[in-house]
């Protein structure tokens, strides 16, 4: 199932997506798609029964938003793909590196990454990232399926000139619009390996990441767990779960955003998450 935000006649409305169509779900009685998430199998089992007696609206005629436009948290991991913790030249880590982004840097397909005037080497970062269903403290890694409710893609774009300022990566990476999410939330069941799928990015229509996300250091067992530990994850966080290589710092020269490109960030069988690059 692919779940979406999406606006139509000024307003956000969840939504899902069948064959080129979105069907709003107001009349199931879910505002949004937090409320799907946080309501389960069964709110899932109600979806696909309204959803069989309705008509939808061509995506053409709306606009999607991001998926979840303002998460509860937005969880990143960094060096979390071995290439890429080498060509930036850091240690492999032995714990997950974490870091956040705040939800005033959500956006959704086709919205603009806006380039901020006070950086002068803004980065893009193709990521996988794990949207969590069933909420809790402690949750054993072999647990990890109960708690997911579905993927999306994600961009982590990064100022690396603010990032690298200091040992504290977050004032870099949440930037207004430094967040793009989508198109849609897959759910989990029509994911059956997620350590197994196609990640890569492309700008202007050019390779620059491409990987898989079996090469990741820490897969979502460890990292749920480890973060159970510490907070309580709730429906509708969201962990994004790290980059590959081939970002644009670690080129030669180094390939930073520029006005005029279009990014699209792909994992296999979630879509393309396309947004054009505009200066502030």
């Amino acid at each position: 199932m692919k779940l979406a935000t999406f606006e139509s006649h000024g307003a956000p409305h969840a939504g899902l997506v069948r064959n080129d169509q979105v069907v709003a779900l107001d009349g199931a009685g879910f505002p949004d798609l937090l409320s799907v998430i946080a309501g389960g199998p069964q709110a899932l089992a109600r979806v696909t029964a309204f959803a069989a007696s309705q008509a939808g609206t061509p995506l053409a005629q709306v606009k999607l938003l991001a998926p979840i436009p303002r998460p509860p948290k937005i969880i990143c991991v960094g060096l979390n793909y071995r290439d890429h913790a080498e060509e930036s030249k850091m240690e492999i880590p032995k714990v997950p590196t974490l870091f956040s982004k705040y939800s005033t840097a959500v956006i959704g397909p086709g919205a603009p990454i806006v380039l901020p005037k006070v950086s002068e080497k803004p980065d893009y970062e193709a990521e996988f990232a794990v949207v969590i269903g069933r909420g809790g403290r402690n949750i054993p890694g072999v647990e990890w399926r109960e708690h997911v409710f579905g993927y999306t893609n994600l961009n982590d774009v990064s100022a690396r000139d603010y990032q690298m300022a200091t040992t504290q990566w977050m004032i870099g990476k949440t930037f207004d619009t430094f967040c793009p999410m989508g198109p849609w939330l897959t759910t989990a069941d029509e994911i059956p390996d997620p350590h197994a799928l196609d990640i890569r990015i492309t700008i202007n229509g050019e390779v620059l990441q491409h990987s898989n996300t079996r090469h990741l250091i820490f897969g979502i067992p460890d990292l749920i767990e480890y973060l159970s530990k510490v907070l309580t994850l709730e429906p509708g966080d969201v962990i994004s779960t790290g980059t590959p290589a081939g970002v644009g710092f670690a080129r030669k020269p180094p390939r930073w955003l520029r006005p005029g490109d279009e990014v699209v960030v792909a994992v296999e069988g979630l879509g393309e998450l396309r947004n054009p690059v505009a200066a502030e």
